[in-house]
């Protein structure tokens, strides 16, 4: 579909009014200047091969008419130069070159300065007058981007050259001023020596605009055939009678009332490009546009031409529309773009077919498959978590549709992990992920040592970075069997049974998953357990977050966080280590090493965990382009008791460095200690994927 306008001149007083049709016009804007320098003299500098070369590549600009001169006035227009002579020419000399337009009867010519050597190569500045309330954004940023004179700005350029930028760029002035309904705008450029205190030639555009065109008629065609969807289909073209001669919004109506057919029933609907009759007498036009709505449509089947990813009643559930509704042309991207988000398909085409019973239309899929297996592996060190090797295999779509598997290996100083995990994504319906995992470890922290054997599985709605959730949940089991030690058992190791069902919902109203700016998070998750160690006792573990993001400029973010968890029954002793509450490190009160806030026990002060736990957190996210900087403040404790204390909070600042790519922001936080225990590190560092919250 053309983004063009047609565009025809009325003529009163004949028989039958002329018309000419215009094809869409480009604005090509120059992407090159192969410029040569000019030989002294006038036809040295006339010789000159152009310095311009166009790029038919770009996009087209909206073009609503054709500049007709008006009676009495001269169609060309008129370039004055004025530049300073450089010296005393002598009697040899040849004569200087004099470039000025011939005068008009409306606006008389200026005196044109002669310069002795027209090949001189000069620097110059660009200056619109007379459009200060036409140029708004959308016009400057056109003028910008398309002016030869601009493309040449920073580099000499002899006279020749500054006239023919002239030239071309008042005529793309007058394109811009027709797009936005100015059909009799003069346009007058000039040269002129440097103001004072600067070396550069002043160009400048003295632009009378003149009456701006309004339309005396809109006339839609085609859409009485839609029924009852006829008036919520006029109303997406706003154009109306009245409003400025506007190709902008003329085509953007024209593209709204393109997509108002798709959303509402009309699948193959089509709108011709608009027609603009311009009386230039009157200083008006008339506009029309054909529309071709087609037949109303609903939903039918999914095809697929290729199964062996997907079935179609897989895509079936994965889409938010069933057989029998209306088409949406929303629905179906929204369906393409979370079969991109499954990361099994290379390439996607939906094509909308009719069904030829005259009331549906089948939507035809050919997905080809994106490479299934994975190989990852990572090398890296944490303060509290030594170095740490990982190797991983996944394959995506090892039970299809979407059930994948990965198989993951974890060797480090402090860890070592073997684990299976299976997954199906989009189970039994949209955004459902069904999770297995298996794994053996070893785990040696500060705080525990721990061989532990799990079982588990869940059933979550998740949240994406393509597809953020406003609601999240999940609900899952575990079986834990683990051999654990720590400073209450004075070396010995202690043998737990553990049987848990966690229950999680998050509500999340910030702006961005990776990088909020805006809104509020709030989460809580519960999680009552059974433990068999000598004897069998019960307790539940709560822990309730929160996070706010308030922009206080378009570079400042301030960001808060707190948490605060407690464990309802039994005693500290007796719980697992690896179940107990814990503080310190990147995700927590940064400055202090990982799990080291807290109660500590035993000749070599070991940290403990406990029963509650409280943090909060304050930081200011300034950024200045990709990069930012953050400085934060956290605080947390832990405590023995199932409420937490606050006397004893230990307080952690430093400052962190973002650079925001295009997947998120990286990461990397230093931080100190305020108010120290023994053996506190005096600075930590962490690195990682996103905000610290």
């Amino acid at each position: 579909m053309n983004t063009g306008l047609r565009t025809c001149r009325r003529i009163s007083g004949l028989p039958h009014a002329a018309r000419l049709i215009l094809p869409p016009l480009l604005l090509l804007a120059p992407v090159a200047h192969a410029q040569t320098a000019a030989q002294p003299g006038a036809q040295g500098a006339q010789d000159q091969p152009p310095d311009v070369q166009l790029d038919p590549q770009l996009a087209p600009m909206p073009d609503i008419g054709v500049a007709w001169p008006d009676m009495g006035q001269p169609d060309s227009v008129t370039l004055m130069v004025e530049v300073p002579q450089t010296g005393t020419p002598s009697a040899t000399a040849e004569p200087p070159v004099q470039l000025a337009a011939p005068e008009t009867a409306d606006e008389p010519a200026e005196e044109a300065t002669t310069f002795a050597d027209a090949g001189e190569e000069r620097r110059y500045t660009v200056t619109l007058t007379g459009v200060d309330d036409i140029a708004d954004a959308q016009f400057n940023a056109r003028f910008n981007e398309l002016s030869v004179l601009h493309l040449g700005e920073g580099k000499p350029a002899n006279l020749a050259q500054i006239n023919r930028r002239i030239k071309e760029d008042s005529d793309l002035l007058d394109r811009l001023l027709r797009a936005k309904g100015y059909y009799a705008a003069r346009v007058r450029g000039s040269v002129a020596a440097p103001p004072p205190g600067s070396d550069r030639l002043a160009v400048t555009f003295r632009i009378v605009p003149g009456n701006r065109y309004l339309l005396s008629s809109v006339d839609v065609k085609g859409l009485e055939t839609t029924g009852e969807r006829e008036p919520k289909l006029r109303a997406a073209f706003p154009p109306k009678p009245g409003d400025p001669v506007d190709a902008d919004a003329i085509l953007a109506g024209q593209a709204s009332l393109t997509v108002a057919l798709a959303e509402n029933g009309f699948p193959f609907g089509k709108v011709d490009e608009p027609e603009v009759r311009i009386d230039h007498e009157e200083r008006k036009g008339d506009l029309d546009i054909v529309v071709n709505p087609g037949a109303y449509r609903t939903f039918g089947r999914i095809v697929m031409a290729d199964e062996s990813l997907f079935s179609a009643r897989h895509v079936q559930r994965i889409a938010r529309f069933h057989p029998g509704d209306t088409y949406m042309a929303s629905d179906v991207e929204d369906l393409r773009q979370a079969l991109v988000a499954t990361g099994l398909v290379s390439s996607l085409t939906m094509t909308p077919r009719d069904a030829g019973d005259g009331e549906h239309v089948d939507l035809a899929i050919d997905a080809k498959p994106a490479p299934l297996r994975t190989i990852a592996g990572e090398l890296g060190y944490g303060t509290g978590e030594g170095y740490r090797a990982e190797v991983s295999w996944a394959h995506r779509n090892f039970f299809p549709p979407e059930g994948s598997v990965t198989l993951r290996g974890v060797l480090g100083t402090q860890e070592q992990t073997a684990s299976f995990t299976y997954r199906r994504n989009n189970f039994r319906r949209r955004d459902n992920v069904l999770t297995g995992l298996v794994s053996i470890s070893n785990i040696k922290r500060d705080a525990y040592d721990a061989r532990t054997l799990t079982f588990s599985g869940s059933l979550e709605r998740q949240t994406t970075i393509l597809f953020q959730k406003k609601w999240v949940w999940r609900v899952g089991g575990e079986l834990i069997a683990s051999d654990e030690a720590d400073a209450f058992s004075n070396g010995n190791r202690r043998t737990f049974f553990i049987g848990a069902i966690p229950l999680s919902l998050t509500y999340d109203g910030s702006d961005d998953l990776l990088n909020p700016t805006r809104g509020f998070r709030l989460g809580g998750r519960l999680s009552p357990e059974l433990s068999f160690q000598n004897s069998t006792f019960g307790y539940a573990r709560i822990q309730l977050d929160g996070s706010a993001y308030q922009p206080l400029s378009d570079r400042i973010v301030v960001a808060a966080r707190t948490r605060f968890g407690t464990i309802l029954g039994s005693t500290v002793d007796q719980i697992a280590p690896s179940r107990r509450f814990y503080a310190g490190g990147g995700a927590s009160v940064r400055g202090y090493g990982y799990q080291a806030i807290g109660p500590r026990y035993g000749p070599n002060d070991e940290p403990v965990g406990g029963k509650s736990l409280a943090e909060f957190s304050l930081e200011s996210r300034i950024r200045f382009g990709n990069f930012g900087v953050v400085p934060f403040v956290d605080a947390g404790n832990i405590s023995t008791s199932f409420l937490p204390r606050f006397r004893d909070l230990r307080i952690g600042a430093g400052m962190g460095v973002r650079y925001y790519s295009s997947f998120g922001p990286i990461r990397i936080d230093v931080g100190t200690p305020l108010n120290p225990q023994s053996g506190d590190p005096k600075v930590a560092v962490y690195v990682s994927l996103g905000q610290a919250f």
